[in-house]
């Protein structure tokens, strides 16, 4: 009867270890699904973007890349996304060759559309897999029989259902559920004491999309802080003899040699200012275009007025002032270390 007992108990066991798995494929595939009944929805100016940045790392030599101007959106990401879009468009070509032709402006048939809907989906599939590492991060309480109560639930509820990235990546336009499926895996290899990984993901990240560079700053104190520091002492505070130059070595060459592949060729053939010029546009202003006769409007009026009176147009003081803004938050996360605010 101990037997028996105990091979329930297992039996149980396993059960409501399936059962944990279920609800989160049911959530997860029934965004799925949803995804692809907005397919044939209305798209905008990014769904051009980025069928021209296919047609231009298909169509052009490497050299060409970043000094493509024959349509407004001129390549300025970051060049492990100009790679990750030539291997798509190996994939493209099957679907419609004339999408890869650069000359084709606003070229969108059918299967261009088909293709590019499809492509962010099942790019989004690292997005389920990181929420998926981030929820099994979660110190909940296994005993709730509430499923809506569990706090994994809730998270990836939040995740996978996000409005947000469902408006912005499957009826505008992007792929911004891949980049933060790297982001939410890198967060979550912090949690499980992976630090290596993590920064070796952040600076992939950073290579695909040089917006996540504000975050850059808490990155790197958490990781200084957290893998390069061995020992505190009793009330929490850092011991500084600690540090580990092995361990910081460690992570500068992780975070340089992705940073050297991304950026290697474009320094070999000599256009890394040209690269450089695509990713931080200063000359260009915040709009890339004129947009709808919302907000926008009233700020590019206020924009051109200032650009005329002005003569001072060094961007210094800019980026300063936005340096100076991370000091207090880089702060926070040193001392939570004291407080116990932290991953554990």
């Amino acid at each position: 009867m101990a037997a028996a007992r105990g091979g329930n108990v297992d039996i149980g066991a396993r059960s409501r270890v399936a059962g944990d798995g279920g609800w989160f494929v049911t959530l997860a595939l029934g965004v799925t699904l949803l995804k692809c009944l907005l397919i044939p929805t209305y798209h905008s100016t990014d769904f051009e973007v980025h069928r021209n940045w296919l047609a231009i790392t298909h169509s052009l030599p490497v050299s060409r890349w970043y000094y493509e101007a024959t349509s407004e959106w001129t390549l300025d990401y970051p060049p492990l996304f100009a790679w990750f879009e030539y291997a798509l468009s190996h994939v493209a070509r099957y679907f419609d060759p004339e999408m890869l032709k650069v000359l084709n402006l606003n070229y969108a048939s059918e299967n261009t559309i088909l293709f590019q809907r499809f492509s962010v989906i099942l790019t989004d599939l690292l997005f389920i897999y990181a929420a998926r590492q981030c929820c099994q991060c979660i110190n909940g309480r296994k005993d709730r029989r509430d499923l809506l109560e569990r706090p994994a639930f809730i998270l990836a509820g939040l995740l996978l259902w996000n409005f947000g990235l469902l408006i912005v990546d499957h009826i505008h336009f992007q792929y911004n559920g891949f980049l933060s499926g790297i982001m939410l895996l890198s967060i979550a290899r912090m949690f499980q004491k992976r630090p290596l990984e993590s920064a070796l993901l952040f600076a992939v990240l950073l290579n695909f999309k040089h917006i996540y560079l504000y975050i850059a700053p808490a990155y790197g104190v958490y990781l200084l802080r957290s893998y390069c520091f061995t020992m505190i002492n009793a009330n929490g505070s850092v011991r500084w003899r600690s540090f580990s130059l092995l361990r910081f070595l460690a992570l500068a060459f992780i975070v340089l040699s992705v940073f050297a592949i991304s950026f290697g060729p474009f320094i070999y053939l000599g256009q890394l200012p040209q690269v450089l010029s695509r990713l931080f546009p200063f000359k260009r202003g915040l709009c890339h275009a004129y947009w709808a006769p919302n907000f926008w409007a009233l700020y590019n009026a206020a924009d051109k007025a200032l650009s005329v009176i002005g003569n001072y147009r060094s961007a210094l003081p800019y980026e300063v002032l936005e340096s100076s803004s991370w000091v207090p938050v880089c702060i926070s996360i040193w001392e939570s270390f004291q407080y116990g605010y932290h991953c554990s």
